[in-house]
């Protein structure tokens, strides 16, 4: 039904269902440093990122396949760190790992994790779907895990300048979970089926709110209008953001590696939206 384009394929399975499958090839050093990222959360967010993908089609994860190549400076300890991390969140969002493959790299650490899921063909959402004057929405808060990346990065030079130095994390539990250990958004896609809210459009901020936007509006010909004192935006973000001298907008909109689900719905739906906890009307197509 759909392949190149959005957060996953869809194909027709029948009977009124449809297969939802998406792939992401993880790189040590380009899209995680073990340096500060613990390996059993290196596995959870591996895992749970794919899960966005298909919580972003309006579907449901049902299984998951499991690459990984490691070099020689990995004990089977720190493999099995790796898939206990996997484990886990296959066991929070009820997945089952039914596969995959181990082999050795010469150098680094790469995984590529498929995730096969499941949804009626009739609650099918894509990027593409959304009309003029129709509300945009997102999910709990933006520029969290950007803020937490930050602060993993000033210590890491604060470390390699002086290796005796204890790294300074306190009071940033939040903004640093959203970063090393981030949750699909499984609850808001429940929540709208709970309130017969069919989104007209959806992804999952992973690239950052304004670039992830304008992928629904090039999907559906239109423009976008956001209202920045609309963004919800955590204060321990705000704090982060204020001691960086970043604008907290700023980070809402370009930090990415939120996993939220920004999506659209019809303009009648206003009343129904507004009001539901975890969500945030924030524009408008």
């Amino acid at each position: 039904l759909t392949a190149l384009g959005d957060d996953a394929a869809v194909i027709d399975a029948g009977n009124g269902r449809v297969q939802v499958i998406t792939t992401d090839f993880l790189l040590e050093g380009v899209h995680f440093d073990l340096a500060y990222v613990p390996l059993q959360h290196l596995g959870y967010k591996a895992a749970v990122v794919n899960f966005s993908d298909i919580y972003a089609m309006h579907g449901t994860p049902r299984q998951m396949i499991v690459g990984l190549s490691v070099s020689n400076r990995f004990s089977v300890e720190a493999i099995e760190e790796i898939y206990a991390g996997i484990y886990m969140a296959c066991e929070q969002y009820g997945v089952d790992l039914v596969g995959g493959d181990t082999t050795s790299s010469p150098s680094s650490l790469y995984m590529s994790i498929t995730v096969i899921g499941e949804v009626a063909k009739k609650d099918i959402t894509y990027r593409k779907g959304s009309n003029e004057g129709e509300l945009v929405c997102v999910s709990g808060d933006l520029g969290a895990a950007y803020m937490g990346l930050l602060i993993l990065e000033r210590e890491k030079k604060a470390f390699e300048a002086n290796p005796n130095a204890q790294p300074d994390l306190s009071g940033h539990d939040y903004i640093l979970e959203r970063q090393l250990k981030p949750e699909a958004r499984k609850d808001i896609v429940e929540l709208l089926k709970q309130e017969k809210i069919q989104p007209t459009s959806m992804i999952d901020i992973s690239d950052g709110l304004a670039s992830d936007v304008l992928h629904l509006c090039e999907h559906s010909n239109l423009g976008v209008h956001l209202y920045e004192e609309k963004l919800p935006i955590d204060l321990a973000t705000i704090n982060v953001a204020d001691e960086f001298q970043i604008l907290p907008s700023v980070a809402a909109l370009n930090g990415g590696e939120d996993y939220e689900l920004l999506f659209t719905v019809k303009l009648d739906e206003h009343e129904k939206v507004k009001d539901l906890k975890g969500i945030s009307v924030i524009g408008h197509m």
